[in-house]
């Protein structure tokens, strides 16, 4: 069993490490300069891929990916927010951008910890994820005691990742730079929101 706890846990952690949507938005959160939106982000992200890693080991998250005008409907509504926080960055003024580096339903821990949790269940590829890793890595008879840990597991590497991100994108040095390039790191990281959006809607409607 506990082989499973770190096989499971070993194909998480690569997964979480690996550039994305939410790596974007925490990284953009946290240079911009609201440590505590970023934490908040962090524990929302975290706190959704257990609810899909949930679903998963349950078997409901099956019976969701066979609704597809669900999974559709989702996947596009999540791409239209990437899309709307990376453009949120390209305003003009450079002290609208300031304003809108948080945007307003995003600032202090409890609205970062929303838009965390909506930007990772906005995004149906997550649950395919989980299928596809419990699938493999972990066989019917594991023990409810390994399946808790799997969980923890999962949770406390998401929380760490990123919480190692935000640290990293807070830190004295990444704040001189965002005060000399921080309009063109706001567009960098509002781009790659965007792109990663599109990708979502493009994959429903194309």
């Amino acid at each position: 069993m506990l082989l499973t706890v770190l096989t499971t846990l070993g194909l998480y952690a690569a997964v979480v490490i690996s550039p994305g949507p939410n790596f974007a938005l925490i990284s953009r959160l946290a240079v911009s300069g609201n440590r505590s939106t970023a934490v908040g982000a962090t524990f929302g992200l975290a706190f959704a891929a257990t609810i899909y890693a949930i679903l998963s080991m349950s078997g409901l998250a099956l019976v969701l990916t066979k609704i597809s005008w669900l999974t559709s409907l989702v996947q596009i509504a999540g791409g239209c927010y990437l899309v709307y926080l990376g453009l949120m960055a390209w305003l003009p003024d450079r002290s609208t951008v300031a304003s809108q580096a948080q945007p307003k339903e995003t600032k202090g821990f409890g609205r970062g910890f929303g838009v965390g949790m909506l930007v990772n269940l906005s995004n149906p590829k997550g649950i395919a994820f989980f299928i596809g890793l419990y699938a493999v890595a972990i066989p019917p008879e594991t023990a409810l005691w390994a399946k808790l840990l799997i969980l923890f597991g999962g949770f406390t590497l998401e929380i760490v990742w990123y919480g190692l991100v935000v640290l990293l994108f807070s830190s004295r040095r990444a704040q001189m730079l965002y005060q000399q390039f921080g309009r063109w790191i706001e567009r960098v990281l509002g781009a790659l929101l965007a792109a990663f959006g599109l990708r979502l809607i493009a994959e429903k409607i194309l």
